[in-house]
């Protein structure tokens, strides 16, 4: 009787560790450029992957002036336009550990886990990582990278904005 319990856990077991899993993580760069203006702010970011129709819309990260009082900052998110027609203005809540402060000019990485919720569970086949920048006395400018779910190899994806966003790259890694 022992036998045939170890027998069966150690079965079990090994099904565990056959199951093809996917641990694939994604990187996505994006650099908010220093414009030289005489009121500078810092710009809302809408970071999502979204399939060509629209049906799977995931997103990665918001960042927006979320301690302003009376959450006053939720009110601009309506200027981030694209990301609020497919995504934030369905939203009671913004996601626990999808949002963040608004960033200053720079180089900004933002690691995407196999275990996120933008990735977890995520059906194969074609995507955009899309990155959209909103400032306010200020543009707004969107940025499309093609992405194959889950990742066979390493890819990368990479565009140049022209305002308010520089360079962008999403990098997949199987």
């Amino acid at each position: 009787m022992k036998t045939s319990i170890k027998t069966t856990l150690a079965c079990a077991l090994a099904g565990v560790y056959t199951v093809p899993l996917h641990a694939a993580s994604l990187a996505v760069e994006i650099e908010l450029p220093r414009i030289e203006v005489a009121e500078y702010h810092r710009p809302y970011v809408a970071v999502w992957l979204q399939s060509a129709d629209r049906q799977t819309v995931r997103d990665i990260a918001v960042w927006y002036d979320y301690k302003m009082p009376k959450e006053e900052g939720k009110k601009w998110l309506k200027d981030l336009r694209q990301w609020w027609r497919v995504s934030g203005r369905g939203q009671d809540e913004l996601a626990d550990g999808v949002t963040g402060a608004t960033q200053a000019a720079g180089k900004h990485t933002i690691q995407v886990a196999a275990t996120h919720p933008a990735l977890a569970d995520l059906p194969a086949g074609q995507y955009e990582v899309i990155v959209e920048a909103s400032r306010e006395k200020g543009g707004r400018e969107v940025l499309r990278l093609p992405l194959a779910w889950p990742a066979q190899q390493a890819a990368t994806a990479e565009a140049q904005g022209e305002s308010e966003l520089g360079h962008v790259k999403a990098t997949l890694t199987p």
